[in-house]
């Protein structure tokens, strides 16, 4: 069966919520969609607002500082909101992509030359009292390792190490620099090897149908095109350019004229950031406009399923800055309700 780039855009909508709110509790839907993230602070705050019928941010606060949700470099070597079975899994099945940024990274440098087995002991001992600042844990490092930048070792040990940012980091309207410990310390529970085929399912359920390289493009790690092919309980349709598209049995397909609503979502949102491609929920002119040299510059507007303009938080209020098309008008009144939601998320 071969899925039309419209019928491909609605279901992934449709699996996102972003068709349809969701009356799911932050902790499920952040579970549903295998982490949220959350490089910035306001962003996750944002997807989960457009995704769900009802949402206090404090929650996730609450979540945070209780230990049911935590902040971790996972997929794409980038920071992501996730439930805690989800952290002590993923970052093993993530660890080719921190090495990969050891290797590469100019915010890491000389210090990736440093004794491997010495730094993860010195680090181990380091937050054997407890969490710590980055910076903190960079001075004392330095002790150990002298003639490498105190800057350089903190930045080696969040990728050496399984080191969640704790409180109030991330939490709603928080203050305060990055502290880290170890997720099985911070959690209490050990890390797990990874359910590789059982990760494929859950990201195909809330992505998919998609392509190896989709899931990829998603994740950071390679090689995953044998495990896909090697999963008989998968189906399988074709995209319009003949390219196999993985799904799990049963994975409801949205109808291609089903209506899209407009939705105001962060700097960065899973939707986009998930596909090789990228170009179910967008076009080269609406990505280059919203990318900038150190990526994206502001935030999104999407409307009949596509990025189309761009906005920003002005003294607690939505502004939009640009749009590539003009606006319906059913979609300009979705937008006025859009905002409306938004700014009275913005004044919690």
């Amino acid at each position: 069966m071969r899925l039309s780039p419209r019928a491909l855009n609605r279901t992934l909508l449709h699996r996102q919520h972003l068709l349809e709110r969701t009356e799911a509790t932050p902790h499920a839907l952040v579970r549903h969609l295998v982490g949220l993230q959350a490089q910035e602070n306001l962003p996750p705050y944002l997807s989960l607002a457009a995704r769900l019928t009802s949402f206090d941010p404090h929650d996730v606060t609450t979540a945070l500082e209780d230990r049911t949700l935590v902040r971790l470099l996972v997929m794409r070597g980038t920071v992501h909101l996730l439930v805690p079975d989800d952290a002590l899994q993923l970052r093993p099945f993530t660890a080719t992509v921190h090495e990969r940024e050891i290797q590469v990274s100019q915010a890491i440098g000389e210090a990736r030359d440093v004794d491997r087995a010495a730094f993860s002991a010195a680090l181990s001992d380091l937050l054997s009292d407890g969490q710590l600042p980055q910076k903190a844990i960079g001075a004392a490092l330095a002790e150990h390792f002298p003639g490498v930048a105190p800057t350089k070792l903190g930045q080696l040990a969040r990728s050496v190490a399984p080191l969640v940012q704790c409180p109030p980091r991330g939490t709603w309207k928080g203050s305060g620099g990055v502290v880290y410990q170890y997720a099985d310390r911070w959690l209490g529970s050990p890390l797990v090897e990874p359910d590789v085929e059982q990760i494929m399912r859950r990201y195909l359920a809330a992505f998919g149908p998609a392509t190896a390289a989709d899931v990829t493009a998603w994740s950071g790690v390679t090689r995953l095109g044998p495990v896909l092919k090697g999963m008989t309980d998968l189906v399988q349709y074709e995209d319009e350019r003949g390219r196999p598209l993985y799904d799990v049995a049963g994975g409801e397909l949205a109808d291609e004229d089903v209506p899209a609503p407009v939705r105001l979502l962060g700097q960065y949102d899973n939707v986009w950031l998930s596909h090789a491609g990228r170009d179910r929920v967008t076009t080269p002119e609406s990505r280059s406009g919203w990318m900038g040299v150190n990526g994206g510059i502001t935030n999104t507007l999407f409307a009949d399923g596509m990025l189309i303009g761009l906005w920003r938080v002005t003294d607690g209020r939505v502004e939009v800055l640009s749009t590539l098309r003009p606006l319906t008008r059913r979609e300009k009144s979705e937008l006025a309700d859009e905002t409306a939601r938004v700014e009275a998320l913005l004044a919690r």
